[in-house]
């Protein structure tokens, strides 16, 4: 039995649209032994605040992943040759009480990382975001955290329910779980409640870098800037897909106009190689707003690009000098 990791369907034999879809024609998780990287789909919206929908996310981006190809030129990796990806399917959680939900997808992620796999979520909204951060605090202690959001999803409570998807991140102060040394949202934009936003979140620890900071300074002085305050810190990014502009994500449930662009993601995203990447989220992709699947093919365009990343540290990690450094 060959003990290469296998990889996509191949796409000369089997056209792109049959067969049913998984993340970039991967395996599923059943049909390999063991998986150094997980895609997991969470379809869950409970926790949304305006127009639901991302429940259907995860599935969407399956579908729109079908055109990736096994080599990434951008990387110069072919991330699926020398470890094993597979797709998961979905964690069932319970779509009327948010609280189960939490410790479900909490539970799933600590026993689907338990044989030292990564994960890539896809969402689902960004009430998800703490208990993935619980489960790699569970394994790695207080992670760093880059927040890709339009908004700062550190608010209180809404409506008096403290766990939302404006939440998480206020959670995952209080419980402890996030490094307040390294901590950054990036594309963050639009209007606030108040003055009040910003000042408790610099009281949790995290520094922002607002759209116009990208388009001001330009992706390789904000990748800079937060390669810096990360360093060799176990790194968690998180991803809301309304970080990017209407224009690049319409598919969303909370669009914010100003964002920045798929191509400035893809390249900050891919600017974060060497650093000690331990998992990473996808969210809020609303596939009923998404005309042409343009949110879909950004949300899988990003997640290949992570994936390349892990490969791109699964190979480091595994030269044959690697010891020696």
């Amino acid at each position: 039995m060959s003990t290469s990791p296998r990889g996509p369907i191949d796409a000369s034999k089997t056209p792109r649209f049959a067969g049913p879809a998984t993340f970039a024609r991967l395996p599923r998780l059943d049909q390999v032994d063991k998986a150094d990287v997980k895609v997991i789909g969470v379809p869950f919206d409970t926790g949304v605040s305006y127009r639901p929908g991302a429940r259907f996310g995860a599935n969407h981006v399956r579908e729109s992943s079908r055109l990736l190809r096994p080599y990434n030129p951008a990387q110069d990796v072919s991330p699926f040759e020398n470890m094993q990806v597979a797709d998961a399917g979905d964690v069932a959680v319970n779509p009327f009480n948010i609280g189960e939900a939490i410790e479900t997808l909490q539970g799933a992620a600590t026993d689907l990382t338990s044989d030292g796999a990564k994960l890539i979520t896809i969402g689902g909204d960004h009430t998800i975001a703490l208990p993935l951060l619980r489960a790699a605090c569970e394994r790695h202690g207080p992670v760093a955290l880059l927040h890709f959001d339009a908004h700062l999803d550190t608010w209180d409570t809404y409506f008096g329910a403290e766990y939302t998807h404006g939440t998480p991140f206020r959670r995952a102060f209080e419980e402890g779980i996030i490094d307040t040394d390294a901590l950054s949202h990036v594309g963050t934009r639009g209007p606030l409640y108040g003055r009040r936003d910003l000042d408790d979140d610099r009281r949790f620890g995290f520094g922002i870098v607002t759209s116009s900071d990208v388009y001001y300074q330009g992706v390789r002085e904000v990748v800079a800037k937060l390669r810096d305050r990360i360093g060799s810190r176990p790194l968690y990014i998180s991803i809301d897909v309304d970080v990017m502009d209407p224009a690049h994500a319409p598919g969303t449930g909370t669009p914010e106009a100003g964002g920045i662009t798929s191509r400035e993601l893809l390249e900050i995203v891919r600017g974060f190689d060497g650093l000690d990447i331990i998992g990473a989220d996808i969210v809020e992709v609303a596939p009923a707003y998404d005309h042409a699947e343009i949110t879909g093919i950004a949300a899988a365009h990003i997640g290949y690009d992570l994936v390349s990343l892990l490969a791109r540290q699964h190979d480091r990690d595994n030269a044959p000098d690697a010891g020696k450094r």
